[in-house]
């Protein structure tokens, strides 16, 4: 009987050994996966932080060329109501830009 139980025993053993080694490879599975996650959306930020900064700079460029467009039509408009001729005679003698 001694043996009996020295063989249940050894079963048991190896029995948790594997679910040990089971556990063991659903943690490092988890692990690789979580590290993966992780250096995805480090990059990911850093792709989006470029794209955002490029796009900040386009979008900059155009606000001051939208700028520059409204002091042109407001001194254009201040002058065709001052000088209403100039802006013909200045447009007929070809250097209207």
């Amino acid at each position: 009987m001694a043996r009996a139980g020295g063989i249940t025993n050894a079963v048991n053993v190896g029995i948790a050994v594997q679910a040990d080694w089971e556990n063991r490879e659903f943690i490092s599975n988890i692990s690789l996966n979580v590290r993966r996650l992780f250096e995805f959306l480090v990059q990911f930020e850093a792709t989006t932080k470029s794209k955002l900064a490029t796009l900040n700079e386009k979008l900059d460029t155009l606000e001051r060329r939208l700028e520059l467009l409204e002091v042109q039509v407001y001194m254009a408009k201040k002058l065709t109501s001052l000088f209403p001729m100039a802006i013909i005679v200045y447009y007929q003698a070809g250097t209207w830009q």
